[in-house]
């Protein structure tokens, strides 16, 4: 089992918690991004740089993930497409994202990117809040806890 992470986005604190969990847990954790990304020297996190351009760490995510790994994304559709692989998703704001609740998220997503290209809406999500990571942290110890028990 491998940890994916959506680098481009994904904020700091959360890196530095999947840094201490892939430490911890001996998980390795891969950050795909199209630029250069900071990272503690581990053997546990390694980086991948890709070619920029729309989707391409998305694309290559969706190449390299297998059933069973874990994948940090706030993109739904990269999350969809990896859901449908047997991987699981965890947001950057704790939400798993599950075969049960993708559908609705992406419908959801659709429906806000029509209100905001539309001009009825604008703006993006909110900062990351002690809560939010706090509820990251225990939905990524609940995946790793119940990964542990299946090997």
């Amino acid at each position: 089992m491998q940890i994916w992470v959506d680098g481009d986005a994904c904020p700091v604190v959360v890196k530095e918690i999947l840094f201490r969990a892939a430490e911890r847990t001996k998980v390795p954790v891969i950050l795909v991004a199209n630029q250069p990304l900071r990272t503690p020297n581990s053997e546990y996190i390694k980086t991948v740089r890709v070619a920029s351009g729309f989707d391409v760490a998305d694309d290559y995510i969706v190449n390299e993930v297998i059933r069973g790994d874990l994948v940090i994304t706030a993109d739904i559709p990269l999350a969809a497409q990896v859901i449908e692989k047997g991987a699981r998703v965890i947001s950057p704001r704790g939400e798993a994202l599950t075969p049960e609740n993708i559908k609705a998220r992406l419908t959801m997503r659709n429906f806000m990117e029509e209100m905001r290209s539309s001009g009825q809406i604008s703006g993006g999500p909110t900062p990351l809040s002690k809560k939010d990571r706090q509820v990251f942290a225990n939905e990524l110890d609940r995946f790793l806890s119940r990964a542990g028990q299946q090997l």
